[in-house]
Formats: structure tokens, sequence, C-alpha cells
């Protein structure tokens, strides 16, 4: 992973300690609360609904054990023992009081961390495919790449103040598991006919209360050139996107309404900063700078293809080898273990998704049992998932056993990635100042509904979302089920949608999904869910998953399952 520099440290140190001069002044009462705020925000604070929160920025999801071990720290000594995985590779902290924000801005910088551009109007944390330099079906790392744009948007002085929020996201593998298409810019590395690495670039993906597919504006772009094309991109919105109003003031908002217009201003735009601008193409990355920072994201020390060791496809939970094993372990391969591009590892995800627990929390506790497992199984690193788990990168095949029992002993081997239960989940109403409904308990209460491992085996692979809101941090329009929490007369009310794809290969192109009726009290949730499921099960082919059943019979069946539960639950 990215080793920080002399630079990159003093950048970190520095910020920490402006900040703690820009607290001192705001409880001073030299810096109102309208001027702090703008400057808290750049730094990761909020002010939530009955605390601060801090958005710990994670790029591109990489972290490593040592500061795993100080997350934990932080939980445990500042807040209340826990913190929250985002679907954007980040980490929050709800409850950490803003008295004690520059000491905590301190302990992230001692380990390389920090909250800078994790809000505000900002180009936001550079997100990326947890997989990234160790999956079997990639054919570019994206790492060095996001690490390159990371350096490049961080204060960046043009774009500190734009006119709504940012977000990037890069894959460089066949399967996109960084939902390019929902992100206001989508990239994807490949190749062209002439063997020249490069990116497809999209453009106005966004979720919210009008949820867009991003455009295709560039179908091959060298990778040089990113830096100058992203400066286009966001400046010519940065000049052109509203700032009237903040519901329309999303990039997907201007590329919808001026379409063509909008892609022949940023091409124009591009052209200026390569041709006629001062300091014309001093944005090209030079290879030498290039090949500096990819040089930190090469293979650990003593990772090398296992001599006779299967292929990195190979499904170990169908080998002979297993056959005997457990049912308990067997499960866990299945849908925990992933296939790996050196012969002889493995990558292991360590499900942050059992009953207890809202979706992505993690105890200090479990960060530091996370960060132990990294260090004794996975050359101390990890990363975090879009779907709100951790994962071990660097896991030899001969371990695995040793793993499992160890990763079952500190609560993460629930073999259900991918899985009904698996479900992405926003804090919700229970700490979000703009939720219009808690979403935790709902989650709670299908985790509980379908308990059963042979029941959600049998199910089998589906993307639950969940959200408070109709921002949209869990993710609700891209679901194959998809719950939305609204406002009904003063009460929580909740919508169900289906057929949304973040992109997957699973899942198909992106979309969004959706409702299929009227929505139903927090009670009724459960049943709903458990009405859709059983009218897939009734409906599907052999071997047929629940997204393409969904596609292939449409909504009425459905809707009318949903409904027909509806009018029980009244009846009662």
């Amino acid at each position: 992973m990215y080793a920080y520099t002399d630079f990159d440290r003093q950048f970190v140190l520095a910020r920490a300690a402006q900040f703690r001069d820009q607290l001192n002044r705001h409880f001073a009462g030299d810096l109102p609360d309208e001027d702090f705020k703008a400057l808290r925000l750049q730094n990761g604070w909020y002010v939530q609904r009955h605390a601060p929160m801090l958005r710990v920025a994670v790029p591109y999801g990489e972290l490593n054990s040592t500061q795993l071990h100080q997350l934990a720290a932080i939980a445990r000594q500042y807040d209340r023992g826990y913190g929250h995985f985002t679907t954007r590779q980040n980490l929050q902290y709800n409850w950490i009081p803003l008295t004690q924000a520059a000491d905590v801005m301190d302990k992230l910088a001692a380990v390389d961390m920090h909250g800078i551009q994790t809000s505000g109007n900002c180009i936001r944390n550079i997100t990326s495919d947890a997989l990234a330099g160790v999956a079997a079906d990639e054919l570019i790392d994206p790492r060095p790449y996001g690490e390159v744009m990371r350096q490049w948007s961080t204060l960046h002085p043009e774009f500190a103040f734009l006119p709504r929020k940012f977000k990037i996201a890069v894959s460089g593998a066949s399967e996109d598991r960084a939902a390019i298409g929902w992100h206001d810019v989508g990239l994807r590395l490949h190749k062209n006919d002439a063997g020249e690495i490069g990116f497809e670039v999209l453009v106005g993906g966004g979720m919210g209360r009008t949820p867009v597919i991003g455009s295709v504006i560039r179908k091959f772009l060298p990778w040089a050139q990113i830096l100058c094309y992203l400066e286009a991109i966001v400046r010519v919105y940065n000049r052109y996107g509203r700032r009237d109003n903040a519901y329309k003031a999303r990039i997907k908002i201007l590329v919808k309404a001026e379409g063509q217009k909008y892609f022949d201003a940023v091409e124009a735009e591009f052209v200026r900063i390569l041709t006629e601008d001062v300091g014309a193409g001093t944005q090209v990355i030079p290879q030498a700078e290039f090949n500096r920072i990819a040089a930190s994201f090469g293979r650990p020390a003593g990772v090398a293809p296992v001599p006779g060791a299967s292929s990195g496809s190979t499904d170990l939970a169908a080998t002979a080898a297993h056959a005997e094993a457990p049912l308990a372990y067997r499960r866990w391969l299945q849908r925990n273990v992933h296939a790996h591009q050196v012969p002889g590892y493995r990558a292991v995800t360590l499900s942050l998704k059992r009953a207890g627990l809202p979706p992505g929390d993690a105890t200090a506790d479990q960060m530091d049992g996370a960060a132990t497992l990294a260090a004794d199984f996975s050359h101390a690193e990890l990363r975090v998932s879009h779907d709100q788990n951790l994962l071990l990168p660097w896991v030899r095949e001969s371990d695995l056993p040793a793993l499992f029992e160890a990763a079952r002993a500190g609560g993460f081997a629930t073999p259900n990635i991918g899985l009904l239960t698996d479900m992405i989940n926003c804090p919700g109403g229970d700490f979000c100042a703009l939720a219009n409904a808690r979403s935790i308990p709902v989650a709670a209460a299908i985790t509980e509904r379908f308990a059963d491992l042979d029941e959600i085996f049998d199910i089998g692979d589906i993307d639950l979302h969940i959200s408070g809101c109709i921002n949209s941090c869990g993710h609700h329009h891209s679901g194959h089920i998809g719950v939305l929490g609204v406002d009904k007369d003063g009460s929580e009310w909740y919508q169900v949608s289906l057929g949304g794809s973040d992109g997957s290969t699973l899942s198909g192109d992106a979309v969004a999904g959706k409702v299929i009726g009227p929505s139903f009290a927090a009670e009724e949730v459960p049943d709903v869910i458990e009405a859709v499921i059983d009218t897939y099960r009734a409906q599907r082919l052999a071997g047929e998953r629940f997204i393409h059943t969904v596609r292939r019979v449409g909504l009425p069946p459905f809707k009318a399952a949903a409904d027909a539960q509806r009018h029980l639950t009244a009846a009662h």
C-alpha cells in the first residue's frame, strides 16, 4: 500500500495543527459558527442529530493494521467504543465531543490518516474495488491511479467550494465492484487495440432524489492525461453547476440538462488545459512520478505463486480436498473466500453483518481483532469494501483453516457475503439529522427474520440496500431490493423498490430500482420482504438468481404479494 513520504506526513500534521487553531478560535468566539462550519466540514466534522460525527478517509479503501488499531483506540477513548464503515470506504464516529476533535485529528495524523475532504462541497474520498491489486479478473491495478487522483484533488484551490459534493470511483477489473456508474465520475481502466492503458470515463451519475446512471463521455483516454481531463470535467461543472438549489446542484443535473453541450464544453476545456493555459500540459502525469507512486503497490515481500497451487479461480468449497470438511467451513469458503491472481493465495472477507450489530458497525475490540488477523494472515493489510465489510487481501490458502477459526472466534465468519443478510445500511434516523426514518431497526428485524443459514443459502445472491432518507447513503436505488425511509405525516414509513443494480456482472448494467407500491409501516417491512422472497422462490427457474427472476417476470407478481401482505397485516 502507499507509503507516506516526509512531505505527505508533514502535510497531514500541518493540517491537524491548523484545525486545532481553528477550533480554539471558534471556542474563543473569534470564529463564528457560520465561518467555522465550512472549515470543520472539509476536515470531516459534521454536527448530527445527537452529537458531532467524524468521517475518516480511507483512500480507495486501503489501510494497515497499525491504522486500524489506532481507529480502535480512538473509538475506545473518545467515542462510545465503536465506529461505522460506510459504502464509500470511510469510517465514521458518531459520539466524539467537538472539544476533543483536535486531539483526535492528531491521533489520526500520527498514523498517516485524516478526515480531509470527507465532507463539504469538494472532491471526496476516491473509492475503488476492495479487491484491487489481487482480483483474479483484474486487468490493471487501479490503486496507483487512485493515489495520483487523491494527491491532485486534496486541497485543490480551484475546487474547494464546488456547487455540491463530488465523488469519483475507479475500477480496473472486468467485474465492476466499485459501482462506477453511480458516481459523479466513474473511471474504468482498460487497454485499447494497441495495448495502451487508458480510461473509459463516465460522468453525471448519482443517487438522491434523481437517480441517474453516468454517461460515457470518453471511451478511451490515455492514462497520463486523466488529471487534465478531470480538471476539465470539474472546471466546467464549477462554472455552470447550479448553486441556487441544493437538490439541483449535483453534476448529474447539469449533464442531464445540457447533454452534448456539456460534453463539448469539457472537450474544449480539456484542449485548453493541454495546449493553451498558462503551464499548459503540466497536469499530464510524468511516467517517473507514476512509477514512484506505483512502487508502493507491489506485492508484499514473500508473496509469490505457490508451486503446485490451484488456479486462483478454483472453487475451494467444491474440491475433493474439502468434501469432508465441516459444513460451516465449506459455507465460509464458498461465500467469504475469493479468487486471487496469485496461485496459492486468496482474499477473505471479514463479515461485519451479524445479528445484534448494525451493518457496517465494528466495536473497538472488533477493530483490534481485525487488525490482528491482518497482521497474522495478510501482511498487515486490510481493505474496506463498498458493501461495508473488511477484507484481507493476502491470505495463503494453507492458512485458511486457521484463519477461519480465528475469524469465527472474533465474530467475522458469518458466511453470508452476497446474500440477503449481507445488506448495505446507512445509520439513518438514529444518528443522522437529515434522515426521515430509522434504518437500523429495520435492518435488525430483517436479519432476525432471515436468521436461518439454510434459507438464505437457498435464496441465493441478492443485494438488499436500506436508506433512511432520499440522500441515498444506503444506496437503496441500486439494491435488488431497496428500502427507503420516508416521512408521512410525521411518522416513519418505508418504500420498497425492486430491480436495482450497481453494475456488476451478476446484476447487469447499473439501473435504479422501481417502487412497487405505497409505503409501508416499519413493522410491515420484514413481512413485505418475506412476501417478495416467497414470490421469487415460487417463480424462479432452476439456478435463476433473484434479480434475473424480477427482470424476467416483471414487477406485478411482487407488487401483488406486497399488497396482499399489507392487507393481511391490516386485517390483524
